[in-house]
């Protein structure tokens, strides 16, 4: 009975220390693969797969297919040329784990590698088919990842028909047909997802303005656009996208319409159409902004955007007599008499009398010359009870131009000064800072100028940063080799004399100029000047002749675009030879693909040719 216990006992303890031994054993062991792995790893890193191979061989069969070993391995394989045990390989580890689709990429890349493409295309094929749901969007992002595009794609489609849904994948696909770029998909899907889900729009908006570029591509989608507002006038996501898409091309009349249709589907008391004015107002399309103001007022007599429009209505109006040339006092002086009667509608305690009185200044200042009388009305602005903080500092920028144009710079400056000071690091104050810097570069002082323009590149507003950046290159440009400026100071005297109005002044100024310093770099920025000043005054002949000594000459080429589309603007506008200039625009269109007036020469091309925008 002893000698039974004892042996029972032993063969315990046998046990025991034959287990304990394997699990001191077992995680050297596991130790080692994790170790030889990193290492083999390594090898891949640096390129050397040979010595990656000896060391992945030496692995066990589990390990060699495990995921996070048999990318590398497979890689290694392939580099070597070794398509044979790569194959062999891969399809062990499909046989481990035949329900994971990506093992079956891997084998398909495997053929690829090879050579083997019609094997390949049957992998792909095979993986696709054998889908479930859940594994959709990891397949298609493995093809992604390696620019596989077009399977990609029919992985998407797949999982659309997997979920019994025609929208299903929608955001990936249309992404995808941006990247392929194949617009007519990306089109078709934009305007389905749309039709489906409204929310989206903002979406595919930003993914029609990535993927969009030619024009053919532009008139596609407003064709399909035209087509579903119409035949679901119900569905105001189309009108939306369509106002978006005509905003893009320019095309603010269209866009005007569009607005006008959502305004009265949404019952927005005209916010819509009061957006689309101002940005056409912006982009100088007068008309259409004169004819949205017009609908607000009409439509809108009670609303809360009535005295904004009979505001904007008049100075639209006064930005087109304005740069109408030459400039018709007479349509000046009525604009007056309609700012005085908005001015009695408002009334004395009026917040807005302030902003109207400081356009009547402006107009009395520079169209009428009558200084004292801009003077009296901006003071009268300034010292309004009720008008805000950033109304009064902009009489006071427009006060700080008419001391400019009485030839009192100093005063001027403070001004200016004034309302930076007040309005630090907004587009008011940077505002100021650009008048100021313009001030000193009038005085010839062009080191102070550009200390005021480095600080405006970076300023928030677009327009701003981009006059900065004009006017400090003209500086830099021409004092890099004449460090004291002598010609470009009397070019900067010369343009105080155009901020001045004193127009014959600053044209013979100009001629002085060319004169007494020939072959200067300055030369064409006269001649363009020139050519400005000689259109305001009416000599459209002249600005003609005095464009084409810059387009003709190739060594003026960074205005040449700009005079030849001034060109072709003048004889579309002033000369009405629209046979002319839709030759001048063809030839912007050609020779300046890159320009920045591309897009407005096509609009106005085709407007031209009689095309249905």
């Amino acid at each position: 009975m002893r000698n039974g216990f004892i042996k029972s006992g032993w063969r315990r303890m046998v046990a025991l220390a034959i287990v304990c031994g394997g699990l001191a054993t077992a995680p050297v062991q596991a130790q080692e693969v994790v170790g030889e792995a990193a290492l083999a790893r390594e090898y891949v890193r640096k390129g050397d797969f040979a010595k990656a191979e000896v060391l992945f061989s030496q692995l066990s069969a589990d390990a060699q297919v495990s995921p996070n070993i048999l990318p590398e391995y497979l890689r290694t394989l392939q580099e070597l040329k070794q398509f044979k045990e790569a194959e062999k390989l891969a399809k062990k580890a499909q046989r481990k784990r035949p329900n994971d689709p990506l093992v079956g990429l891997m084998l398909g890349r495997v053929y690829e590698t090879s050579g083997n493409t019609a094997e390949a295309s049957k992998q792909y094929e095979r993986v696709i088919a054998a889908l479930k749901p859940e594994q959709v969007l990891a397949v298609a992002y493995n093809f992604q990842e390696r620019n596989q595009l077009e399977w990609a794609e029919k992985t998407y489609l797949r999982g659309r028909e997997l979920a019994h849904n025609d929208t299903e994948y929608a955001p990936q696909l249309i992404q995808l047909y941006t990247r392929l770029p194949r617009t007519e998909q990306l089109l078709a899907e934009t305007l389905h997802l749309l039709q489906q889900n409204e929310r989206q729009l903002p979406f595919v908006r930003n993914m029609l303005q990535n993927s969009l570029r030619e024009e053919k591509d532009f008139d596609a989608l407003q064709k399909l656009l035209l087509t579903n507002v119409q035949q679901h006038p119900e569905q105001s996501v189309y009108s939306e996208l369509l106002l978006w898409l005509f905003v893009q091309r320019k095309d603010f009349t269209g866009a005007l319409v569009q607005a006008r249709a959502l305004d009265r589907l949404a019952r927005s008391e005209g916010s819509r159409v009061m957006d689309l004015a101002d940005i056409a107002q912006q982009n100088k399309d007068y008309e259409t902004a004169i004819e949205g103001y017009q609908y607000i007022i009409r439509e809108y007599r009670n609303g809360p955007l009535y005295t904004a429009a009979r505001q904007r209505l008049l100075q639209a109006r006064e930005d087109q007599v304005r740069n109408t040339f030459p400039v018709d006092v007479t349509k000046i002086k009525a604009l007056l008499t309609e700012y005085q009667q908005l001015l009695t509608e408002l009334g004395p305690g009026s917040p807005d009398r302030g902003e109207v009185l400081r356009n009547m200044a402006e107009l009395y200042a520079f169209q009428l010359d009558d200084k004292a009388k801009a003077a009296a009305l901006l003071e009268e602005a300034i010292a309004s009870p009720r008008a805000t903080a950033e109304t009064i500092d902009q009489a006071k920028i427009t006060l700080a131009d008419l001391y400019l144009l009485r030839g009192e710079p100093w005063e001027a400056t403070l001004l200016y000064s004034q309302v930076e000071k007040s309005h630090k690091d907004s587009p008011l104050g940077y505002d100021a800072k650009l008048r100021n810097a313009r001030l000193s570069y009038f005085a010839g002082d062009f080191k102070l100028a550009q200390s005021h323009l480095d600080i405006l590149k970076e300023a928030t507003s677009r327009e701003i940063a981009n006059d900065a950046m004009q006017l400090s290159l003209l500086i830099s440009d021409n004092t890099a080799m004449d460090t004291a400026g002598v010609a470009l100071r009397d070019y900067a005297a010369t343009e105080l004399l155009v901020f001045q109005n004193k127009i014959p002044e600053a044209l013979r100024s100009l001629d002085a100029l060319v004169q007494k310093y020939p072959g200067h770099a300055l030369t064409d920025e006269a001649w363009y000047l020139k050519a400005q000043l000689q259109r305001r005054t009416g000599d459209y002949a002249g600005a003609i002749t005095t464009l084409t000594r810059i387009t003709a000459n190739p060594k003026y080429d960074v205005l040449s675009d700009d005079a030849l589309f001034l060109a072709a603007t003048i004889q579309e506008e002033n000369l009405n030879d629209k046979e002319k200039a839709q030759e001048l625009y063809n030839q912007v269109l050609a020779k300046y693909p890159g320009s920045i007036y591309t897009a407005e020469a096509r609009k106005r091309f085709r407007k031209l040719r009689g095309d249905n925008l």
